[in-house]
């Protein structure tokens, strides 16, 4: 295998481990699936977009935290109250079940609203930009002359990870053809998104 091949390889794994983890995004993207809902469109959002920052990332992640360091604290407070107010919205769904839409009949949110909360979802999301901008951008930087493939198998890894996670939901679909299901799901979701922002929060303080 060579040197670039290697390298790719590893940003994919590296990706992949970043963005696999229970959070915000994937909470969205999943539901986005178990809806079928504007699925290729926010799967399309998330890859392009982390794609974006990890390319921003390798291209020079330092510059940001050495030359504007408050901008750190501003990108967290405005992040944490996005993610608070959206898992208020996640936890009245979960008290008022009769306002999701479950068949596709029901009511469903238009392109317009799930486009604009997917993109605040990732680029108000502090994570992102510590995961893809700083961390993965670091890493690549250590890969001397194959750093671009590394950072293409992490955009790859994206793109693989969000096309399983909004096009494979559709097989849990069955189970949450009742409305207890989608009480349990929102409520993890007001719960992780919760904790999310309470986490962020302090952090900027």
């Amino acid at each position: 295998m060579t040197t670039g091949l290697l390298a790719a390889t590893a940003g994919l794994g590296l990706g992949l481990s970043l963005i696999v983890a229970i959070g915000a995004q994937n909470a969205f993207v999943l539901r986005q699936g178990l809806r079928l809902e504007h699925v290729t469109a926010v799967v399309v959002i998330c890859a392009v977009s982390d794609a974006v920052l990890i390319l921003a990332g390798v291209a020079g992640n330092s510059w940001l935290s050495t030359r504007l360091p408050d901008a750190i604290t501003a990108i967290r407070l405005a992040g944490a109250a996005f993610l608070l107010g959206y898992a208020v919205l996640a936890a009245r769904r979960a008290l008022r079940p009769a306002s999701i839409a479950v068949e596709t009949g029901g009511l469903r949110t238009g392109l317009v609203a799930t486009v604009v909360t997917c993109l605040a979802l990732t680029w108000l999301n502090p994570h992102v930009y510590l995961d893809t901008v700083l961390l993965l951008g670091s890493v690549a930087d250590s890969r001397g002359g194959s750093r671009w493939w590394f950072a293409a198998g992490a955009a790859v890894g994206s793109l693989i990870w969000f096309s399983a996670l909004g096009y494979g939901a559709r097989l849990l679909r069955p189970l949450f053809a009742r409305p207890s299901a989608w009480r349990v799901l929102d409520a993890l979701i007001a719960v992780v998104m919760a904790a999310l922002g309470v986490g962020l929060l302090a952090s900027a303080l």
